[in-house]
């Protein structure tokens, strides 16, 4: 979570289903200003604007990180993970825009946090703190963190869940897809129902509080005496499932570190892969949130994890699926990697019948960080920018457009978050020696 803007204030979550809604309708009847009249501007001076062009504008960013802010819970969620990005894969003044959904989260106003903390613990909770800040000391999507100590002293981050946020989930998950659909964003030939109910499953965890703290409690044990981690203690007697009560650990935000030596910056992107690696295939427990602001540094040094909310357990043979996969790029064998991607179900049989040149161009960029001896270079935007190009160029043709397997969508999720902020760092990791002790 990140700190909100000193300009931030108050604002209610609207919480009834009709007054999200309602909000969707106003949101969409806007965009669709903004296109008709962006078009109208492009077409006067003879261009030929295409949809694309039309939706992606500044104006329509800005209008949807506004309302997606103040809607909150999964409205915004989807927002976050369209901002997830290094700079380079959007342009910056839309990245610029998209930005402050992770930037400037909106809090709920004192008198609803009152009124939610009273349904949560019951009047008279303030007799068990010395102390309780009203003001947040940051926000996010789901929810907002308090600091407060104890009667005892100990010293505590507490998690509030915006009212409304778990009855709104299935409805804002919905209204989204319909978004995207109406805006040609995604063609109608994609199937989003299994992914819109995994989705909303996905979601609903991330709103049950309790199972987050169980998910903080175990981390903290698989970390338990690695000098390189810090997992925050849980408070369980203070948990409930739309409140989180842990330990505050100070630290910085790793994102904010691009001005730090060298040495520092590799050595954080490392510890992020090192963890990814072993989550992967030693804990078979993952944290697939690719937020930036779930990590940050503390003043030894230390890599201070948060928000597991978003928590899954990696199946066995998914696994050693991207064990297959990493094996094969590490031998340089790009057509083993193919192989290996296409079983793990990034891709069927349709693109590979379609363009099988341009599937192996995008291999070859993206088992970069895979080959030579030495540091890889996340630093290096030409990859990215060569590998967004072919990307794109690939998902022209929506024919052989597809959705990966559910689990395996989590992993890339993740995967590609730690590449995006190893980017932002310009890390250099020598990601070759790192793999070869698991495969």
């Amino acid at each position: 979570m990140r700190q909100p803007s000193v300009q931030s204030r108050g604002v209610s979550v609207p919480t009834g289903r009709l007054s999200r809604l309602a909000r969707f309708g106003g949101l969409a009847s806007g965009v669709a200003g903004n296109m008709l009249a962006e078009g109208a501007r492009q077409l006067a001076r003879g261009g030929r604007p295409t949809v694309g062009d039309l939706l992606m504008t500044p104006a329509n960013a800005l209008r949807v990180t506004e309302e997606l802010a103040q809607l909150r819970g999964a409205a915004m969620k989807v927002g976050q993970l369209m901002s997830m990005d290094a700079g380079d894969l959007l342009p910056p003044e839309l990245s610029e825009i998209l930005s402050r959904l992770r930037a400037d989260a909106r809090p709920m106003p004192p008198v609803q946090l009152q009124a939610a903390l009273n349904r949560r613990w019951g009047r008279g909770w303030e007799a068990r703190f010395g102390t309780f800040g009203l003001d947040p000391v940051a926000a996010a999507s789901i929810g907002q963190v308090h600091r407060a100590t104890t009667i005892e002293g100990e010293d505590l981050a507490i998690k509030v869940q915006y009212p409304g946020v778990r009855h709104s989930i299935d409805s804002d998950v919905d209204n989204v897809a319909t978004l995207m659909r109406v805006s040609g964003i995604l063609p109608r030939e994609i199937n989003l129902g299994p992914l819109l109910v995994e989705a909303k499953r996905q979601l609903h965890e991330e709103a049950d509080y309790e199972r987050e703290g169980a998910h903080l409690a175990r981390f903290g044990e698989l970390l338990a005496g690695d000098p390189d981690y810090v997992v925050p203690t849980l408070y369980p007697g203070l948990t409930r499932p739309d409140v989180l009560a842990m330990g505050y650990v100070e630290g910085v935000p790793v994102e904010s570190l691009t001005d730090r030596p060298q040495a520092e910056r590799d050595r954080v992107a490392t510890l992020l892969i090192q963890l990814l690696l072993r989550e992967l295939f030693e804990f078979g427990l993952m944290q697939t949130d690719p937020n930036f602001a779930n990590y940050r540094l503390d003043a030894q040094g230390r890599l201070v994890l948060l928000d597991f909310g978003a928590t899954r357990p990696i199946p066995k043979t998914l696994a050693e699926g991207y064990r297959v996969l990493m094996r094969a790029a590490l031998a340089d064998d790009r057509d083993a990697a193919i192989e290996a991607a296409q079983a793990i179900g990034f891709f069927d049989d349709r693109a590979m019948a379609k363009d099988a040149e341009g599937l192996a161009a995008m291999f070859d960029l993206a088992l970069a960080p895979f080959r030579g001896e030495g540091a890889f270079d996340f630093g290096d935007t030409s990859v990215t920018a060569k590998l967004r190009d072919r990307g794109m160029s690939f998902a022209e043709d929506r024919s052989v457009w597809h959705v990966p397997p559910i689990d395996t969508l989590f992993v890339q999720r993740k995967l590609g978050g730690v590449y995006l902020l190893a980017s932002r760092l310009k890390a250099r990791v020598e990601v070759r020696a790192m793999l070869c002790q698991w495969l």
